[in-house]
């Protein structure tokens, strides 16, 4: 197990405040739709509106104080990179940010507002590590990598302990997945809190890598991705990653397209909040597993709310009139 407990606690005070402490309430009307007590821990609320600057922050906190300010580069859909662009900015550390050219315009806008300079990659998440690791060797810059760098999971474990202060406990947490280290981080730290939660993932049927090869017990390659939810939308898996995750997870849903959309819907309507698809899967896993968590009290944590508006219209707003 490549995470501990002990350096998830420490890495709160390493985390500028501005991400900590976000946000967690008991919403009653969206419990209401749901037919289960839901606890949402809101990670949008700070100047990169997702819950990346936590493990960013933890990495860049040890590798400057180590080595000083220097060269930093990433691979990001949009949220990983805002988080290095801001985290970086801070410590006077230049950062680079590949992103394929397919990423959201939206999202690409902000990481460049923030100070990255963003080289854009033909293909897919994949090949934008690939231009980054590149770069990486030829510039001596330090290569981050979301959940492959412990201090990514380590920092979003964080969100963990917060969750853990809940009061009454909940009985399951519902954890949008990814490349893992929001799941590994949180569900590590909420099970050395609360041993008996249930600690659960959930990944788009269209981009299931993550959750097959979890089932299996190995690496699974489950083809290309496509889904609205850009944010999890990687078809390779760390197995690395991949152990840590079966340490902690007690289960996995894969949820449709339409479930993601109405759940973006559902946590508007009901919560005022915007959340881009890949914060709203937690809602799409209760959706559509009513029965399986009637009358339980269900945390789920808004990951993101980086979305355009034209996409916002087009997935929550027209079907809101």
């Amino acid at each position: 197990m490549r995470l501990d407990i002990k350096r998830i606690e420490a890495a709160v005070g390493k985390i500028a405040p501005v991400f900590l402490n976000s946000p967690q309430y008991v919403c009653e009307s969206l419990g209401r739709a749901l037919g289960c007590r839901v606890v949402l821990k809101v990670e949008t609320i700070n100047p990169i509106r997702c819950f990346k600057g936590r493990g960013v922050e933890t990495v860049l906190s040890d590798l400057v104080s180590a080595s000083g300010p220097q060269k930093l580069v990433c691979a990001s859909a949009g949220n990983l990179g805002q988080a290095l662009a801001y985290s970086g900015r801070l410590r006077d550390c230049p950062v680079t940010v590949a992103a394929s050219s397919k990423a959201s315009p939206a999202k690409i806008e902000r990481m460049r507002a923030l100070g990255a300079d963003v080289i854009l990659v033909d293909g897919a998440i994949e090949d934008a590590l690939a231009a980054a690791a590149d770069f990486s060797e030829r510039s001596g810059a330090f290569l981050i990598e979301d959940s492959k760098n412990i201090g990514t999971c380590e920092g979003a474990g964080t969100i963990g302990l917060e969750l853990a202060a809940v009061f009454p406990s909940p009985d399951a947490v519902l954890i949008s997945l990814g490349a893992g280290a929001m799941a590994t981080g949180v569900g590590h730290a909420m099970r050395r809190r609360l041993p008996s939660i249930e600690v659960l993932t959930v990944q788009p049927a269209q981009a299931p890598a993550m959750t097959l090869s979890f089932r299996a017990g190995h690496v699974v390659d489950a083809g290309p991705p496509d889904t609205i939810a850009d944010g999890v939308a990687g078809r390779y898996v760390l197995p690395e990653v991949l152990d840590d995750l079966n340490e902690v997870a007690t289960g996995a849903f894969l949820v449709s397209e339409e479930s993601i959309r109405q759940g973006m819907r559902l946590l508007y309507r009901c919560s005022g909040l915007i959340a881009e698809p890949a914060a709203a899967l937690g809602v799409a896993a209760m959706l559509e597993n009513r029965d399986r968590f009637a009358g339980m009290t269900v945390a789920t944590i808004l990951c993101g709310g980086n979305i355009s508006t034209t996409d916002f219209e087009k997935w929550v707003v027209r079907s809101e009139r």
